[in-house]
């Protein structure tokens, strides 16, 4: 369900160079996780890598746990040229083995990477120990079978796969394929899962539930490669066979969840099963009954000024609407409303800025700050709710040179669905409140606290500590590699900047 492929600006090409349920209350400390990115990304492989985030449905498990909110680390960041992706850590099985997984909302089913496996990448460019789940080797470890009835509810939406000839005792398999040819396939197995729950006594437990996921032996397309490989993926879907709808039925944490992804380059941010409560927070309902995140798009403002785009390019449909998908990187906008999108924006510039538009991008060169020289947007949602979309959700420096800084516009177009990814997500909360089918969201610096609720009460988490599931610090950032030498680097963006400033 991802975009064609676009072309790119010639901007775009320097910058490839350049990338180098709910009981009592339950105050405690959040984790926040920050991770700086290791390697650069390059810029044609952008789309490429966000068609690669839509899968299925996980499957329902069953076992006892502490209720509680459940929180999650984050690593990761936006920045597309560095990481362009946000992750989490997961342990499973028993003797428990960390996995990182990266956070996607446009699917549902946990799924790793398993041992042995075809075409799974064994290192990664961002710095991370990559591993191997292994049924055999974990005690709690069970494969589902096609008799199962958990496997029966995944045939039924097609996230299942089982021969007719294949005896009941037969694995439960699966098998997705990704918009851009990439794809996994494997088995379901169930397994325990731990997990920190923060409790009503004020304190952090480790607590753990028995879960179906994905068990992932073979992989292709890009999903092979290493720069920016992690173990798995983590579906944050809503379908009631998702990790976030078993541990809800096992009563281990809400039906809601919130996160908050940090927009510079140091990554990380907040994750908890559970609704983050902050004054501004603003909802619109969901779309029943769809796949993913739909929310009902009505209009587009740039300055404050409405602009003339049929609200009926946005309606849903089983080809169109509007999701939010943390999946995805980039933000897509329906192929109708992005030209007036970006005309707009070109057209409400400071004067001193110096656009440049190059096989239908559109990129300036500017010596002041974005927020004083370019316009801010808002999408208007229904209900009246507004989302801001400030000019760092909208464009993506390219580089500099001296006191330029060459600025593109970071949206894309795409044919039918637009597609709110973490360029537009991130410094934002964001509240997927199933139990009551509606989003919030407000503005918010993501390194700071927030308050946390369960559907019993409000309560306050601060994040100032950085924890592991055993309450000993561990380490809050990567070390910055770059692709390019920083010389060659400057050289580049100055030789284009100075073209542009030239052709004035």
């Amino acid at each position: 369900m991802r975009p064609p492929e676009l072309a790119l600006a010639a901007a775009f090409v320097v910058v490839a160079l350049l990338a180098g349920a709910a009981a009592a209350p339950f105050p405690a400390a959040l984790t926040l996780e920050r991770a700086l990115p290791h390697k650069g990304v390059p810029a044609e492989h952008l789309r490429e890598r966000d068609r690669a985030r839509h899968a299925g449905r996980g499957l329902l498990g069953a076992a006892p746990a502490v209720a509680g909110v459940v929180d999650f680390p984050v690593e990761g960041s936006a920045n597309p040229y560095m990481v362009g992706l946000y992750f989490t850590r997961v342990k499973l099985g028993n003797p428990a083995k960390e996995y990182f997984v990266q956070i996607d909302t446009g699917s549902d089913i946990l799924w790793v990477s398993c041992s042995p496996c075809t075409g799974c990448p064994t290192s990664s460019g961002l710095n991370i120990q990559l591993e191997f789940f292994n049924p055999d080797s974990s005690s709690t470890s069970a494969r589902i079978p096609c008799s199962d009835d958990r496997c029966t509810a995944a045939l039924q939406t097609g996230e299942a796969v089982c021969q007719t000839s294949d005896s009941p005792s037969s694995p439960c398999g699966y098998t997705f394929t990704y918009g851009d040819g990439s794809g996994t396939s494997g088995y379901y197995v169930s397994d325990t899962m731990y997990f920190d729950t923060v409790m009503g006594n004020e304190q952090t437990a480790n607590s753990s539930a028995s879960v179906v996921f994905g068990c992932s032996n073979k992989q292709s397309g890009d999903l092979m490669k290493s720069d920016r490989a992690v173990d798995g993926i983590f579906g944050f879907g809503q379908h009631q066979l998702s990790v976030i709808s078993q541990l809800y039925s096992l009563g281990v944490s809400p039906k809601t969840f919130s996160h908050c992804l940090k927009g510079s380059d140091n990554g990380g941010g907040i994750l908890v099963l559970g609704e983050i409560v902050e004054p501004g927070l603003v909802f619109t309902p969901l779309v029943p009954q769809q796949p993913h995140y739909n929310l009902n798009l009505e209009s587009i403002a740039v300055s404050g000024q409405k602009l003339p785009i049929d609200s009926s390019l946005f309606a849903t449909s089983n080809t169109e609407g509007t999701i939010v998908d943390s999946g995805t990187t980039l933000v897509y906008l329906v192929d109708r409303a992005y030209d007036p999108f970006v005309n707009a924006i070109a057209a409400a510039v400071s004067p001193s800025v110096q656009s440049v538009v190059n096989k239908g991008s559109q990129c300036f060169v500017t010596t002041s700050s974005v927020d004083s020289s370019f316009p801010t947007a808002t999408l208007i949602f229904e209900g009246g709710v507004a989302m801001t979309v400030k000019p760092e959700n909208y464009l993506l420096q390219q580089g500099s040179s001296g006191d330029n800084v060459l600025w593109c516009i970071g949206w894309q177009r795409s044919q039918g669905i637009t597609i709110l990814g973490d360029l537009v997500l991130k410094d934002k909360i964001f509240v997927y409140d199933l139990a009551n089918m509606r989003m919030g969201w407000t503005d918010y610096d993501c390194s700071l606290s927030v308050n946390v609720t369960s559907s019993s009460g409000k309560n306050q988490y601060v994040n100032t500590g950085q924890f592991d599931v055993n309450g000993s610090p561990r380490p809050s950032s990567y070390r910055i590699i770059g692709l390019v030498p920083t010389g060659i680097a400057v050289a580049l963006v100055h030789m284009l900047i100075f073209g542009v400033l030239c052709s004035r």
